[in-house]
């Protein structure tokens, strides 16, 4: 088990919480974090790109000109790659840019990314984070008091505490997702990893 600092809205020392080594505590596995995060990017791809083929392109069913004695190049269709308003050569089509990432890897990459985030200083937990009206000034107010204005910030919040996601929502470099939400790409894209205490727990569980 490992120890944590945990501050209050305050901004000051609330006490300790222990956490299991197992999900805080490990070596980061720089390569499957990698890994985990390109497939998760990967799969935001529409694939919906596609351009025309020579075959596909309207016209072009006769040959222009005679093979031979002309002088010119032989062609065989005006709607060949190199003619305008031909077809593309190797355009891209529609296609699925999904990769596969097993359970295993996106649990170790998410181990990886909250153990990183507590050694290098950048995970702050917080004894309560609960609000009990959507204020914007409150998020403000707390943010200042952990010292992280200015900084790209992801809070995670637990998932049936919408006040709280309220006020954080609108915030300029301010990510705020729920506890169901989280994954490498969210938990890793940022400058400082906000949670309670009660949120480190539920992820603990799941992770471990």
């Amino acid at each position: 088990m490992s120890k944590i600092e945990v501050k209050n809205v305050e901004g000051k020392a609330a006490g300790e919480v222990e956490l299991s080594s197992d999900v805080f505590g490990i070596e980061p596995n720089i390569p499957v974090v990698h890994q985990v995060v390109v497939a998760y990017e990967a799969s935001l791809r529409q694939g919906t790109h596609s351009v025309k083929n020579r075959h596909e392109v309207s016209g072009g069913g006769f040959k222009p000109w005679r093979q031979k004695g002309t002088g010119r190049a032989r062609q065989g269709s005006i709607r060949a790659g190199q003619w305008v308003g031909g077809g593309v050569i190797f355009g891209p089509q529609v296609r699925s840019h999904a990769k596969r990432a097993n359970n295993k890897e996106k649990k170790l990459a998410m181990r990886s990314v909250l153990s990183g985030k507590l050694a290098d200083g950048e995970l702050v937990l917080v004894d309560e984070l609960k609000f009990e009206a959507p204020k914007t000034k409150q998020a403000v107010a707390l943010l200042s008091a952990l010292a992280l204005d200015g900084k790209r910030v992801t809070v995670v919040v637990d998932d049936e505490d919408i006040n709280t996601y309220l006020a954080f929502r609108n915030l300029p470099k301010v990510n705020v997702i729920g506890v169901s939400e989280s994954n490498t790409r969210n938990l890793l894209d940022n400058g400082a990893l906000v949670m309670s205490t009660a949120v480190a727990k539920q992820l603990e569980e799941v992770l471990a």
